[in-house]
């Protein structure tokens, strides 16, 4: 079968390797899973280049968290599993459900966890969710990473959006994207930057309620607020860099859900916070119970995630050089 590699001390895109190994075999309480689709994330850019949580890979990884699949093959003593079940792995491997943990296992494509650009991998049987029935593989892919961190960010945690309030994205990666279909769907005013216009007429045609052009307006933070008076809800996936801004936008009460690490440089003093109420809530993906709500929820609303474009396994280096381009609206999905 085809697998993937970052190598060991890897440090550029340019030390992934595609070659040719055994298929393996599921043991007691595990799946195999052949994975028809994966998508890229922005930690998979960071992974081969040294710069993720641990620096370099201390041994040869398969690279991604974002696969799906159907069961292949399923080991000793599993139950609630079949043959042909469409699946898709979770990013982190323990974390079953409930608040942020200690014990949430580790996280797939880093090590010392395997990832899923392989043709088949063997995952623990409580680490795979059936997928939205409504999406196809490729579409599904979308999820475990991205659509999960959106879904956290929105859905859970002490203040779920509610119709009426108002959510600002930033850009149009695969996280931002995911949150506005979400937050339009349960009847939330979405604020999108972005620095092109034509990638806001997009945004705006997938029913993005108002605009902001951060290169023409570099005070959009204030900009957004003034929209609405305070934004209620932030997806804040910059950084560092864009806190200041996002902490401008945010309203009384409101709340900033910070996952980037797009940008590292900036000002990141809360104190402004202090004035409205309002809180920073830290976002690292999710629970395998938050992607079986977020896959209920798309179901119910029939939510289709954004794919830019779809490369085959053995293009994969083009993919992941397209998913770190300016030209990216959305997610990179690899099919297998």
């Amino acid at each position: 079968m085809r697998q993937w590699l970052i190598r060991k001390g890897a440090a550029s895109l340019d030390d992934l390797d595609m070659i040719e190994v055994a298929r393996p075999e599921p043991g007691p309480g595990e799946v195999l899973v052949r994975v028809r689709a994966c998508s890229l994330n922005f930690r998979d850019q960071l992974i081969p280049q040294g710069h993720y949580l641990g620096g370099a890979v201390d041994r040869d990884t398969v690279p991604l968290s974002d696969g799906a699949g159907e069961i292949a093959g399923i080991g000793a003593g599993v139950t609630g599993l079949a043959l042909g079940d469409r699946v898709a792995g979770t990013f982190f491997l323990d974390w079953i459900d409930g608040p942020p943990n200690a014990g949430h296992g580790p996280a797939l494509g880093a090590p010392p966890t395997t990832g899923m650009l392989q043709d088949y991998v063997v995952l623990p049987a409580h680490a795979v969710v059936p997928l939205a029935s409504s999406l196809s593989f490729e579409e599904a892919a979308c999820l475990p990473c991205a659509g999960v961190t959106a879904w956290n960010a929105l859905m859970e945690g002490p203040r779920p959006v509610k119709a009426g309030e108002s959510v600002l994205v930033l850009g149009t990666g695969g996280v931002s994207l995911l949150a506005l279909q979400i937050a339009k769907a349960a009847g939330a005013r979405v604020i999108a930057t972005s620095s092109s216009d034509e990638k806001l007429a997009r945004v705006k045609a997938m029913g993005a309620d108002d605009t902001i052009n951060y290169r023409s307006v570099p005070d959009w933070g204030a900009a957004a607020a003034k929209l609405v008076g305070g934004v209620d809800h932030v997806v804040e996936v910059g950084g560092s860099g864009t806190l200041a801004q996002s902490i401008a936008a945010v309203g009384y009460n409101g709340e900033i859900s910070l996952i980037g690490v797009l940008t590292r440089q900036g000002d990141t003093g809360p104190h402004a916070l202090m004035f409205k109420g309002a809180t920073l809530r830290g976002i690292f993906v999710g629970s395998k119970g938050m992607a079986q709500r977020l896959n209920a929820f798309v179901d119910g609303h029939a939510i289709k995630p954004v794919v830019d474009r779809t490369f085959p396994i053995e293009q994969a280096l083009d993919a992941y050089r397209y998913q770190g381009s300016s030209s990216l609206f959305g997610k990179v999905v690899i099919t297998l």
